[in-house]
């Protein structure tokens, strides 16, 4: 069998003649106006599936920025979760009220007066774990600080007051008693 599928199509009566010497026009004008650099001609079905692709591509992309940011949160709170089990100081140990605000609430815990000295000079710090409050030494709050800042309730900085002389003038006549609790 020799000739082309058109030719072929042709003599088994399957294909017409005329439109066949008019498709293969079509074709030679197309192929003379893409030589000459004319405009090109688009396939939309190819467009609209390179679109497709192209659009495919950017779900995906956002779908694993999304699932990494979320196993990134999960990992830190992992984290943020041990340092606080492994470092957090016995509750219940104490009978003076230390009251701290969280958020807009004033909340309250229980301390012996060693612990609530360590409150009042920055040396422990009270952080959240869940709907609980939690105390742990500073640079323990100062690790959880560095991942998630929110977790951290109450943490005092030491600031260096230096009073001037004229405000030592004035509280030289007051006896500031040691025992003095807030």
């Amino acid at each position: 069998m020799s000739g082309s599928l058109q030719d072929q199509l042709l003599k088994a009566g399957l294909a017409d003649a005329d439109k066949a010497k008019k498709l293969a026009r079509e074709k030679r004008k197309q192929g003379r106006i893409a030589r000459k650099g004319g405009p090109e001609l688009v396939d939309e079905n190819k467009e609209a599936a390179r679109q497709a692709r192209a659009e495919k591509i950017r779900r995906d992309q956002e779908l694993n920025r999304s699932l990494n940011s979320k196993a990134q949160r999960k990992a830190i709170n992992a984290q943020i979760k041990q340092l606080i089990e492994n470092n957090k100081l016995e509750k219940g140990r104490g009978d003076i009220g230390f009251n701290f605000a969280d958020g807009k609430k004033v909340k309250k815990v229980y301390v012996n007066a060693m612990e609530h000295k360590q409150l009042c000079a920055g040396v422990l710090s009270i952080v959240k774990q869940g709907d609980q409050h939690e105390i742990v030494p500073r640079a323990v709050a100062e690790k959880i600080a560095e991942r998630d800042a929110a977790r951290v309730i109450e943490h005092v900085v030491e600031k260096d007051v230096v009073l001037t002389q004229e405000e030592e003038d004035w509280y030289k006549d007051h006896e500031i008693p040691d025992d003095l609790m807030w």
